[in-house]
């Protein structure tokens, strides 16, 4: 297996580059150094893809890496250009501790962050056999072949309108282009990028910047992978690549804001000229990559904001910043209003109750999770550290934010909770769950180096927090080591209370695909004729087709048509030789010349059962064109040649 994920290390880099490198030429112009520089790239680099992908989309000019290419160089020119204006001088945070472990320890935060995802992914071919993966595919494969990656254009792929956010799909549609590798190769180095680089970079420089230490950074980014919550569980449950890029973009983003409260500038005017044009940045980014991370990011920021605006002293003022704060809540609360009717409103039941849903989050057990012991301890002893602190109690007030919404969505069914407050997240009990670690990780650092510091003082008094944080970290790296070997990551079913046996990557029986059946989509170029359309019942994996062959396999996500024409062909496909509706319905749907036959299809959630695209043999008007194990394609001659 490492082999074959070392033999796509080109790949990875592309992706790599893809996301950091329009953000570290662009931002170094603006003064950005060091760690701030890494963790905040991806948020420019995501949004110069996005953005550049609606303004190609809208005049029409074709979306290719050269395209792009020509697209960021312009940007990075005008954020050298406003470097300049602004009169940015190179900005470093002032903090304590030294200096040459933190680099190590972020090293060692993205081994062990992307360990955990190879293992989870198993094959860097691999495809998540999950519902939404089905729609995200066939939207990257919609964008190589159409040269159009706006997130006003993409829902095409399933003959929609409309906004989508496309950025994820946007930066693998690039990957693709520049190396030719496969979609799901391009799609699975992107998920080593977000879950291993953006995030521990991301969380360290959080805590950094919210404590000035490099010890405290140190420990957050070795701990950044320590909860399913996230990065993991994104990729397991959806699979939802959109929130895993906005959520992993959300820690840099809110320290990124802190710092614009600590970087001098030579007048009030171009200070919000900088802070206006960061903001719009981030808003792009979040915006385009999963709108409800806005809210989150918001939040977080404004609860920052309101701690530092009220606990000002002297008191001159007072009513002045009252009335600022109001304002800040009051427009997130529109904003969150107008987003929460912009969604299809709540998926999903509760499920626990009150008490044990806030044992949950004190335990960072949600949606059945296994209770991850070690790293609540030290959160909690975070907790306690940052109310005492009255720089960090902000902290423990976005900490408790995140799990009221958690609470809510696991205990509260009352309609205006979860049609309007929880909308955003679908009230998804997943998409809540993970956001726990962006408040979680930084407490649990803090705990971390307070516990080490404490100890240190006990065995020997006196001694230096430089010599102690380094042990520290050491024994937090060897406790992550131990979680990564031993600590269960199934993926919890909280509303059967059961969990998977193995990866959702790994194609089984009772798949989306098995192999036979992947093997006969990726041949499907070579068994029809250019241009044909082929059907199937998508939720037995006929939904990859498009994706896997180019070929214009319908439908083309998992979920099964609406209209009259495809209620007959799931009923009554194979009867087509003697039924001339049949007929009517596959001439209304495009004139479709072959089927997939990959069974009858399930009965169970996002499954459909249609028995009229299944058992074709011996049947009028249909004949075989291949097959693999159990999985064939059969061509329809029953309504003409």
């Amino acid at each position: 297996m490492i082999l074959h994920w070392l033999a796509e290390t080109p790949a990875l880099l592309v992706a790599t580059a893809v996301v950091f490198v329009p953000g570290m030429l662009g931002l170094y112009a603006i003064g950005l150094r060091g760690l701030a520089l890494l963790a905040a790239a991806p948020i420019f680099g995501v949004a110069a893809t996005a953005v550049l992908a609606l303004v190609f989309g809208a005049v029409g000019v074709p979306w290719s890496p050269l395209s792009w290419t020509i697209g960021v160089l312009v940007l990075v020119g005008a954020s050298w250009g406003a470097g300049r204006l602004l009169g940015a001088e190179p900005h470093r945070t002032k903090v304590e501790g030294p200096a040459w472990f933190l680099p190590s320890a972020i090293g060692v935060g993205i081994l062990i962050g992307m360990s955990r995802l190879i293992a989870y992914i198993v094959d860097p071919a691999g495809i998540s056999q999950t519902n939404d993966a089905v729609f995200h595919m066939n939207a990257v494969r919609f964008i190589v072949e159409t040269a159009d990656a706006s997130s006003l254009h993409v829902s095409e792929v399933v003959g929609g309108s409309g906004f989508y956010p496309a950025a994820w799909h946007a930066l693998v549609s690039l990957i693709v282009g520049f190396t030719g590798t496969s979609i799901p190769i391009a799609a699975n180095m992107l998920t080593i990028v977000i879950g291993a680089l953006i995030w521990p970079l991301g969380i360290a420089w959080l805590s950094l910047t919210i404590t000035r230490s490099r010890a405290v950074a140190a420990y957050a980014a070795v701990l950044s992978s320590a909860l399913q919550t996230f990065p993991l569980l994104m990729f397991q449950w959806g699979v939802l690549f959109p929130n895993a890029l906005s959520t992993a973009l959300v820690p840099a983003a809110v320290a990124w804001v802190i710092l614009l409260a600590q970087w001098p500038a030579s007048d009030r005017v171009r200070r919000f000229i900088r802070a206006t044009l960061v903001v719009a940045v981030i808003v792009a980014a979040l915006a385009l990559s999963q709108p409800a991370a806005l809210l989150v990011w918001a939040a977080i920021c404004i609860v920052w904001a309101t701690f530092q605006l009220l606990s000002v002293v002297p008191r001159e003022g007072l009513a002045r910043r009252i009335g600022l704060v109001v304002v800040l809540w009051a427009a997130l609360g529109t904003v969150w209003f107008v987003l929460a009717k912009g969604t299809s409103g709540s998926h999903w039941p509760p499920f626990r109750g009150k008490l044990e849903a806030f044992v949950d989050v004190l335990l960072n057990g949600q949606v059945l999770i296994p209770f991850a012991w070690a790293i609540s301890v030290l959160a909690l002893l975070g907790v306690v550290v940052a109310v005492r602190d009255t720089s960090l109690r902000w902290l423990v007030g976005t900490w408790a934010g995140v799990s009221a919404l958690y609470i809510l969505v696991a205990s509260v069914g009352h309609p205006i909770v979860r049609d309007l407050l929880l909308a955003p997240w679908y009230a998804d009990p997943y998409r809540l769950a993970a956001l726990a670690p962006i408040a979680v990780v930084p407490l649990a650092a803090i705990g971390a180096d307070a516990m080490t510091r404490w100890i240190a003082g006990r065995l020997r008094p006196g001694v230096a927090d430089a010599k102690t944080a380094p042990i520290g970290v050491a024994a937090t790296v060897v406790l992550m080591l131990v979680l990564v070997l031993v600590r269960p990551v199934a993926m919890p079913a909280f509303l059967d209370g059961t969990f998977d046996r193995e990866s959702r990557y790994v194609l089984t029986s009772d798949t989306f695909l098995d192999s036979g059946e992947r093997e006969l989509l990726e041949s499907l170029p070579t068994l029809v004729e250019p241009g044909s359309r082929v059907i199937g019942n998508p939720s037995t994996g006929t939904g990859f087709g498009y994706m896997l062959s180019g070929v214009d396999v319908y439908p083309r996500t998992w979920s099964q048509p609406t209209s009259a024409a495809w209620a007959v062909l799931s009923e009554r496909l194979r009867d087509a030789g003697d039924d001339t509706e049949v007929c009517d319905a596959l001439a209304t749907l495009g004139d479709p010349r072959y089927v997939l036959d990959f069974g009858l299809g399930e009965d169970g959630p996002g499954r459909y059962e249609l028995p009229g695209m299944t058992d074709f043999e011996g049947q009028d008007g249909f004949e075989l064109v291949a097959a693999e194990g159990d999985a064939s394609l059969w061509r329809i001659t029953a309504c003409g040649p």
